[in-house]
């Protein structure tokens, strides 16, 4: 199907009903990687809640549970009456199957991981290989599809491995067409987005950033709005987007306490205030921060400390500019939704918003510019208005910053040392072509001295270790296995260049059991 960039964005989302199954997010991004918007919805919601939103195509997601368990997820039955077209999923089919005249059996033979399927025929498999390898999770099988519906796919010890009833436009897959360990699964997904339900792929940046702008212009008006700058992508984009919508009505302020990696303070600045001309005020708040962390050790005060300490100098500017009644926060999708667990998606939004921290008793009214976005679909925002490449591709970054990355009291003189040795890990890492592949690389010094031999001398200095680790979302982490070249490589321009430390050390802790950050 040709993509038609010019085509308006679909009004009609494809609903992803979240049955407590583990990768009902991933059907969600799946869906928008396909350029159609998606939602992510509980099982809980009503027909009439379902029928508002006026969707193009409901998917039901995976789930932990049996069909029979006491306590399955179950959605109103009223909903296949609706005529929209349905996809299940693993423990959707089974569902459909169940509530629409199937059966679905426990048989002697569970199937997880790997497994050939072959196809004959059907919408779902259109122009796609008989037979093909899929992803299977399951205990509970569909045995007989739902009255009126045609089976066309099977394996080994699954007779109903896909069905469809093409009249009412019912749909199920026993794999997980999501996960990239169905090679065709994304080709699955798409037959059922474009040829069954008659979606559109328009869902792309430039489509969201016009859409977004006129909704902060018709939200915000010609009042003024203020922006929290952190240095990250988030609160990046999100300012940007709020700029191109309401100009010079929006001033950012950017609160520099210090902890910053080397040179992010001064790209912070050169791209807000040299390159978009968005209106900056920059706070050079780095002694008033170190004066507040001065002997504290426990990271959990520092972290405390840092947040009032920004809220504090963040509300003595908003004083200075004359309290603007809006405020731009990065809240992404993901702040949004939490997914997994029988009763599916969270009612309540996430604290740990970009912004961070900020009080309960804040008058000011949301612009939330990124809310029904990922974070690799806020990336491309962000490549779309023309962030730099550094900036819009930066890794997590911790709030606190550097603070929680040196171990014990933070002073000017480790700031400098844990600086210097992570914009060698950085430096390198890039010129390796490894940063985007991980999810994190950085540097954490512990506030200790080893024993070391340079020359004919003794010292005592620091060591340095480094942290880098693969991940989808953070959830979890492997310990990346870097090239032993480059661990060499930084290992000797650390304790060559920078004189305070004399031992370099590798963390391969993957999560969990140790957390990502070791604060």
């Amino acid at each position: 199907m040709q993509l038609q960039p010019e085509s308006e964005p679909d009004p009609r989302p494809v609903l992803v009903v979240d049955l407590g199954g583990q990768y009902s997010q991933l059907i969600a991004r799946r869906v928008r990687e396909a350029r159609v918007f998606s939602e992510l919805v509980s099982h809980r919601a009503t027909v009439e809640e379902l029928r508002r939103k006026n969707p193009i195509a409901l998917i039901l997601s995976g789930g932990p549970a049996s069909v029979y368990a006491d306590d399955a997820p179950r959605i109103d039955p009223a909903i296949f009456e609706l005529g929209i077209p349905t996809l299940g999923i693993c423990y959707g089919a089974q569902l459909l199957a169940l509530e629409l005249g199937g059966r679905v059996d426990r048989t002697n033979h569970s199937e997880f991981g790997r497994t050939e399927l072959k196809a004959s025929g059907g919408r779902l498999f259109a122009a796609l290989p008989d037979e093909q390898t899929v992803w299977m999770s399951h205990r509970d099988t569909v045995v007989a599809p739902p009255t009126g519906a045609t089976v066309v796919a099977e394996s080994e010890h699954t007779p109903v491995a896909a069905f469809e009833d093409e009249e009412r436009g019912l749909y199920g897959v026993q794999f997980h067409p999501e996960v990239v360990h169905t090679p065709h699964g994304q080709e699955v997904l798409k037959n059922f987005l474009y040829e069954v339900a008659g979606a559109t792929p328009t869902w792309t940046p430039a489509a969201v950033i016009e859409e977004q702008v006129e909704r902060i212009r018709a939200e915000v008006g010609t009042e003024r709005v203020l922006c929290a700058l952190s240095g990250g992508v988030d609160s990046a984009v999100a300012a940007l987007l709020v700029h191109k919508a309401v100009g010079d009505q929006l001033t950012c302020v950017f609160v520099d306490h210090g902890l910053l990696r080397k040179g992010e303070a001064e790209q912070v600045v050169e791209t807000f205030d040299g390159v978009f001309h968005v209106p900056l005020v920059h706070v050079q708040a780095q002694e008033r921060f170190l004066a507040k962390l001065a002997g504290v050790t426990d990271p959990e005060t520092k972290r405390k400390i840092i947040g009032e300490e920004f809220i504090r100098v963040f509300e003595d500017e908003a004083r200075s500019i004359g309290n603007p009644p809006w405020l731009v926060q990065g809240t992404l999708y993901s702040d949004v939704i939490e997914s997994g667990g029988t009763d599916g998606v969270a009612e309540t939004i996430k604290s740990h918003h970009n912004v961070g921290g900020l009080p309960d008793d804040m008058t000011m009214k949301l612009v939330e510019p990124l809310r029904l976005l990922f974070k690799d679909e806020v990336r491309r925002v962000g490549e779309e208005l023309g962030m730099p490449e550094k900036m819009v591709w930066r890794q997590p970054f911790p709030g606190p910053g550097l603070a929680i990355r040196i171990i014990g009291d933070v002073t000017e003189e480790r700031l400098v040392t844990l600086r210097e040795a992570d914009s060698i890990l950085q430096e390198e890492v890039r010129r390796a072509g490894l940063y985007r592949e991980l999810w994190q690389s950085f540097c954490v010094l512990p506030a200790i001295r080893s024993v070391g031999v340079q020359g004919d001398s003794r010292t005592y200095g620091y060591p340095i270790a480094i942290r880098a680790v693969t991940s989808e979302d953070a959830m979890t982490a492997d310990w990346a296995r870097l090239p032993y070249d480059l661990i060499d490589l930084v290992s000797s321009r650390i304790i060559n260049e920078i004189p305070a430390v004399n031992r370099v050390v590798l963390d391969v802790t993957s999560k969990p059991p140790a957390t990502i950050e070791w604060e």
